[in-house]
């Protein structure tokens, strides 16, 4: 008959063992996480190769998908793709891989992120699809790309304003911003479609004084 102090110790030690061993592999995650930051490749390989999980999170929701575009690591990002790593999963102020990587302007990863299944609806803590920062930002050759996907050149942020609207009240009316709404025109977006208070693109060009993007707009029949 078994000791049952001894069935007791053998317990514990059984309990200290799987903690151990979990502890170990949260461990490793966490380390995933910070070498993906660091855009260090043979440790990000040698860490999914002993068992770190791709689809785990940092204190703030990140995984090392999401780290690594914050660093705009593209090769980094590269290999945690290949190894299941998700596009669409967000972290807690709801950046993706993607929608990070289309407000930054980080043209390579978005390429990699749209290629592996981007949600192209998904949306930001701002209620806005990847193309409406971009256009804020002036990134003019992220937009030029994302409008040839099949991305929702018309959508709607919480604040009421679509690209067009965003690229005028948010940009600077600069070479940057007057392409991006060149762009946005030539791209069909509606030109008179306007804010929650019904001002149009053309009357918040006439506000900001942007005359060229005036132009732009009075030549689309902007009202």
């Amino acid at each position: 008959m078994r000791s049952p102090v001894k069935c007791v110790v053998r317990g514990l030690a059984a309990l200290a063992l799987i903690c151990t061993i979990n502890l170990s592999f949260a461990s490793s995650d966490l380390a995933l996480i910070d070498a993906a930051s660091k855009g260090d490749v043979p440790s990000v390989l040698r860490l999914l190769d002993v068992g770190a999980s791709v689809k785990a999170r940092d204190a703030i929701g990140r995984t090392a998908l999401v780290a690594a575009t914050d660093e705009n690591r593209i090769e980094v990002v590269r290999v945690l793709i290949a190894a299941g790593g998700d596009v669409n999963a967000q972290d807690d102020v709801k950046n993706s891989a993607f929608l990070l990587a289309g407000a930054r302007g980080y043209l390579s990863i978005l390429r990699l992120t749209i290629a592996a299944g981007a949600d192209l609806t998904s949306t930001n803590r701002f209620g806005g699809a990847a193309l409406i920062p971009a256009c804020h930002y002036g990134h003019v050759e992220t937009v030029r790309y994302l409008l040839t996907t099949r991305i929702d050149i018309d959508h709607v942020n919480n604040l009421g304003w679509t690209a067009l609207l965003e690229a005028i009240i948010l940009g600077n009316g600069g070479p940057a911003h007057t392409e991006i709404v060149r762009l946005l025109v030539a791209a069909g977006a509606k030109v008179n479609l306007g804010d929650r208070q019904g001002v149009t693109p053309l009357a918040h060009a006439k506000i900001a004084g942007f005359r060229d993007i005036q132009a732009i707009l009075s030549k689309a029949g902007g009202r």
